[in-house]
């Protein structure tokens, strides 16, 4: 059974007219639940995750100030979110979905966190809508913890994982892997261990080409075991933060392959939101939710 994390506090509020469609992840769960794709017992309440796991990865110093809404406004301003107590609560919950799923991809071969993929935050700030990296405290509590001596993190949103590059330069262990938009934020890219920059216009045929390209001699070089997905779907053509052009169709193509080559190779999957920011709220839910269709499809 497909296990999937979730919390009706991670839609914490925001100023109106706010560009992050922070709706999104309860309306996912609603259209799931309506239509039968998720029944109510594969659905399971985070927590907060222990501020000990955050501090394998953030600094101490980060953390205090975050966590107790005393970041500078200039440190605001670059994470493009107001400070609050809920903010920060919803962080926690969404870092220990991503960890919650990475628990049952071990069990039983994927895991999804309905939230996550906040790959903008560095150790010692956040960016980007990202207060906490929840797949870098992911991977690192794999290794911290035995459940894995090799991870591979797979980042196809169309921002560069530029705070999960930055953590994982000098470990060997994580492989960071980013497919993004060569000319969309972060204007100043880090180095991940594989970087792919996608061209403006980028649609379905090339889009999936390059990643067939990629990934599975990734896979054979780095023997992962376990993936960390960032299945942003920000890629879509039309998205107002993003400046590609693939279809919903060919979308919905890129996460059956990935999960498919995961499936094939025996690899748990951890699979986390990431990005969508379409004109219309519902094409932004449809893309998501096609993510959560694909893995009860393969996996039930």
């Amino acid at each position: 059974m497909l296990h999937v994390f979730h919390s009706d506090r991670y839609v914490p509020t925001l100023p109106d007219g706010h560009r992050f469609p922070i709706n999104k992840y309860q309306l996912i769960r609603e259209q799931l639940l309506y239509e039968g794709t998720l029944a109510p017992e594969q659905l399971t309440e985070t927590q907060p995750i222990d501020p000990r796991h955050i501090l394998a990865v953030h600094t101490e110093e980060y953390w205090q100030t975050a966590s107790t809404l005393t970041l500078a406004p200039r440190a605001v301003r670059k994470l493009g979110f107001p400070q609050s107590e809920t903010l920060v609560d919803r962080s926690r919950r969404s870092l220990q979905g991503t960890l919650s799923a990475l628990e049952a991809a071990m069990e039983h071969g994927i895991g999804m966190n309905i939230a996550g993929g906040t790959h903008h935050a560095y150790p010692g700030h956040g960016e980007g809508f990202c207060l906490l990296n929840d797949l870098a405290v992911s991977a690192q509590f794999a290794l911290d913890h035995g459940w894995a001596q090799r991870v591979l993190i797979v980042d196809l949103d169309v921002h560069q994982g530029n705070g999960t590059a930055v953590v994982f330069q000098q470990d060997p262990r994580v492989f960071t892997f980013s497919m993004h938009g060569a000319d969309n934020y972060p204007l100043r890219k880090e180095r991940s261990d594989l970087d792919v920059d996608l061209p403006t216009g980028t649609s379905d045929l090339e889009y999936l080409g390059i990643l067939k390209q990629h990934l599975p001699a990734l896979i054979s070089q780095h023997e992962p075991d376990v993936v960390l997905y960032q299945s942003g779907v920000d890629i879509l053509q039309g998205d107002r933060l993003g400046k590609l052009a693939v279809s919903h169709r060919g979308c919905r193509e890129r996460d059956e392959w990935v999960l498919g080559l995961c499936q094939d190779h025996e690899i748990p999957v951890a699979v986390s939101m990431g990005g969508g920011y379409g004109h219309r709220l519902v094409d932004t839910v449809e893309a998501h939710a096609n993510t959560f269709r694909v893995a009860v499809d393969l996996f039930d």
